[in-house]
């Protein structure tokens, strides 16, 4: 059954300004060969004061067709299903999600022509879908194949921008790592930094710490 998880993430007087990114770049077959993450959410926290960032996932998966911003078309799936790319005159169009292999999700592109592919989800309340992994260049009567567990991590560096596709690994290590679908439905995580040695650390914060008035919201650039 699709599930929604909402995350925060916190912090204050963090010492020095930093950038906090999310993506999901891990257990993937293929990586950086013929599937790239894509940074899903980027946030800079200041020096001094109190800063928050807070992300919706969804597991209801979207596949798009055309450029990571502007996409042309795109379908919901579930679990185990799959779909076909057509295009008609000039017209792109998923085909209805028909059964498949369980674990799976798959697409064929049937276009006529090479096309990029996203695979992305959408949470209730967006009308614009948020990109996890970027499929480039997929030749017609090819499909792609995504096993994708929902394996979240977090960094911090400046060094890239909203919905970058990352074409290879992110050099330093991440901070941070959680398999989003084990979590409850919604969580508070402390961002602190240890000023003698200049790391980062993500805890979980206790359930008081907590400010009920702050509304979960997908922060970032989502795809069209």
């Amino acid at each position: 059954m699709p599930y929604v998880k909402n995350l925060s993430f916190q912090t204050k007087d963090l010492g020095k300004k930093s950038t906090l990114l999310l993506t999901f770049d891990s257990s993937v077959k293929g990586l950086y060969q013929t599937c790239f993450p894509t940074v899903c959410w980027l946030t800079t926290f200041g020096q001094t004061g109190s800063y928050r960032i807070c992300v919706t996932y969804s597991s209801q998966p979207q596949l798009k067709n055309g450029n990571i911003i502007d996409a042309e078309t795109c379908v919901e799936l579930n679990d185990g299903e799959k779909t076909t790319l057509t295009r008609d005159s000039s017209v792109f169009q998923f085909t209805n999600p028909v059964k498949g292999v369980p674990g799976y999700l798959e697409a064929l592109n049937d276009s006529g022509s090479i096309q990029d592919i996203a695979l992305g989800f959408k949470s209730p309340k967006d009308l614009m879908s948020t990109p996890v992994l970027y499929f480039k260049e997929v030749e017609d009567a090819s499909k792609i194949v995504a096993e994708f567990t929902p394996i979240l991590r977090a960094y911090v560096t400046a060094e890239y921008q909203h919905t970058t596709i990352l074409q290879e690994a992110i050099e330093i290590p991440a901070i941070w790592e959680r398999n989003i679908a084990s979590l409850s439905e919604s969580t508070t995580w402390n961002l602190t930094r240890d000023t003698a040695t200049g790391r980062y650390n993500l805890t979980q914060a206790d359930e008081g710490t907590l400010n009920s008035s702050i509304k979960p919201t997908v922060v970032g650039v989502p795809t069209a």
